[in-house]
């Protein structure tokens, strides 16, 4: 694979993609429950991912976990979480030509510290 913070929309063999979408599971690390800092983290990943935010959704569950969805111009970025099994699940789909969505990754894993890491790529397009 290329450098994980290659520009996502590439020509590769001559097949032009309209972005990448990245599906993460984190296992044992935090697990926020904070609609305020789900917020902040949601607007920094999407910085760190050199893409722009155009609005944020934030829904709490009673009497635990989670969804939060930031709209991009280039796409989503969303968090689900499961406080009772030490799970998050995260989304981050970019299409812009300057997105650099493995830069959020590595932005959320400072944030959560998960013990356990599984990210699958999807070449959108």
């Amino acid at each position: 694979m290329k450098s994980k913070t290659k520009k996502n929309f590439s020509s590769e063999n001559k097949i032009k993609r309209a972005g990448v979408h990245l599906i993460v599971e984190f296992w044992g690390g935090k697990v926020i429950e904070s609609v305020a800092e789900i917020k902040k983290i949601l607007f920094k990943t999407a910085k760190e991912s050199n893409n722009t935010p155009i609005a944020v959704k934030i829904h709490k569950f009673n009497p635990q976990g989670l969804t939060g969805f930031i709209l991009l111009a280039e796409s989503h970025i969303s968090i689900h979480t499961w406080p009772e099994l030490n799970y998050v699940a995260i989304d981050i789909f970019s299409c812009g030509r300057n997105s650099l969505p493995y830069k959020g990754l590595e932005y959320l894993k400072t944030i959560f510290k998960p013990k356990k890491v599984q990210v699958a790529e999807i070449k959108r397009g």
